[in-house]
């Protein structure tokens, strides 16, 4: 990971977002797990009274630099190595039983990978609050828009109409469908020892009359993380579904940011980010709004796939009972992800919550195809009634020439050519002017729009505020 402060990822670069993924996070995370198995290890008695204690207080008043031990950490290929000799040599200080209880029967594997996982768990924790803050916004965006007129697009080019409020509605369905993704994950302990076979782990349960199993438990509930059925070295599911899942948030508020950094241009005009004192400027045009958040979203969603990939990568290179480099590479990806992920949904929930709407724009832009975004609708009704006069083209057949003459017409007289051709085209006793009038408008061939944005809402409870229900 580049850079300690996020000065080229300004996505990330909030210090919050930082503390709890940054190198020294990492370095209380090894601390915490080493300092929970020396109170599970007294639980049972398998440490003298006063281990946790001493180890809690060495960790408290103790100097851990992360620097230093990054530089250390070279000589085993793992921050825990050096880590835990600085703990030992400081805990020996206080009460030199206590520290032969440090690190007994683990592995670094055992350690930094249940860390890791505390670490996650810890990180996704305010990650969550900007879930449920982006999804209410973006479920008010679907409720107060419901009815607000939007040409929908299709390979760039306009196609039917359609509502803003179902827009709205997409997006909270993919964000929502991401975060139940992130809800299913178990944050695991690892406790399998140098090989997985738990062996020096037997050996000292035993000696208390309990199990490894027991003990891994107990760590895992002094923890706050999931207990693990097996050791997990080599089987790294855990490390690839909570990847799949930032993934997969980041995904979802990409597509936000791709929709709002579109129609915030002002050719578009449908769309503008909240405003805010220094955001958004240039260095060289003052009068310049850029659309920053969305951008920094982007830009983060366009990372993350990269890192995912990475702990796939990882986990389908795994080795022996032990990785030999496949698990190192997973460190950097996984807190790249946590990172760009929670960087993500902070600039996403300001977004969907101050989100400036312009239905006027939305209505102007739909008018530039006018009737002819109707022509599936008109189609159906029309072709049956379409009558070359005994010649042999089919209603089909002239109902498309009628199209591409409208087509024809400039840009802008298009729709209302194709209105004025179609009432040549079709006999009134056929069709009433009023009902040719009912045809080509947008606001009546809008599906079934309504009703999927309900069964969005029904679809994910727990993510839908009170009121975004309706009739």
């Amino acid at each position: 990971m580049p850079g300690t402060f996020g000065l080229l990822s300004p996505a990330t670069a909030d210090p919050q977002l930082r503390s709890l993924t940054d190198d020294d996070a990492v370095v209380a995370a090894v601390l915490a797990v080493e300092s929970a198995w020396v109170a599970v290890l007294e639980n049972a008695g398998l440490a003298p009274a006063g281990s946790a204690a001493s180890v809690q207080e060495a960790v408290r008043e103790g100097s851990f630099d992360a620097a230093e031990l990054a530089a250390a950490g070279q000589g085993g290929g793992n921050p825990v190595i050096p880590i835990v000799a600085r703990l030992r040599t400081l805990v020996a200080g206080r009460n030199a039983p206590a520290a032969a209880a440090v690190h007994a029967s683990l592995t670094s594997q055992d350690v930094l990978d249940t860390a890791l996982m505390w670490l996650a768990r810890k990180a996704v924790a305010p990650l969550r609050e900007d879930v449920a803050g982006a999804a209410a916004g973006l479920a008010g965006l679907a409720k107060s828009h419901l009815d607000t007129l939007q040409v929908a697009r299709t390979l760039t080019q306009h196609s039917l109409p359609s509502t803003f409020g179902l827009k709205a509605a997409q997006w909270f369905h993919g964000l929502a469908s991401a975060a139940a993704r992130l809800d299913a994950i178990e944050f695991p302990v690892q406790f399998g020892g140098a090989s997985g076979t738990l062996a020096a782990g037997s050996v000292l349960a035993a000696s208390a009359g309990t199990d490894p199993f027991t003990l891994a438990d107990s760590w895992a509930r002094e923890l706050g993380l999931a207990a693990a059925p097996a050791p997990w070295h080599t089987n790294r599911a855990a490390v690839t579904a909570l990847g799949d899942a930032l993934a997969s948030l980041c995904d979802a508020a990409g597509k936000v940011a791709n929709d709002v950094l579109l129609l915030s241009r002002p050719e578009f005009g449908e769309l503008a980010e909240p405003r805010a004192a220094g955001r958004g400027v240039s260095s060289a045009m003052p009068q310049k709004q850029n659309p920053i958040l969305s951008v920094l979203v982007r830009s983060a969603a366009l990372a993350a796939p990269h890192h995912a990939a990475q702990l796939h990568l990882a986990a389908a290179l795994s080795v022996d009972e032990r990785p030999d480099g496949a698990w190192h590479s997973e460190w950097a990806a996984l807190l790249s992800l946590l990172q760009l992920a929670g960087g993500a949904l902070a600039a996403l929930r300001e977004v969907a919550c101050g989100l400036q709407v312009f239905p006027a724009a939305m209505r102007r832009n739909l008018g530039l195809s006018g009737a002819l975004l109707l022509s599936e609708a008109v189609s159906a009704a029309v072709v049956p009634l379409l009558s070359d006069g005994g010649g042999s083209a089919g209603g089909r057949e002239l109902f498309q020439a009628v199209v591409d003459r409208a087509l024809a017409a400039p840009a802008g007289d298009q729709g209302a050519e194709f209105a004025r051709l179609l009432r040549d085209a079709v006999p009134r006793h056929a069709l009433s002017d009023a009902g040719l009038d009912a045809l080509l408008d947008p606001a009546g061939y809008l599906g079934e729009s309504r009703a999927i944005v309900t069964r969005i809402f029904a679809a994910h409870p727990q993510w839908a505020p009170e009121g975004t229900s309706h009739e």
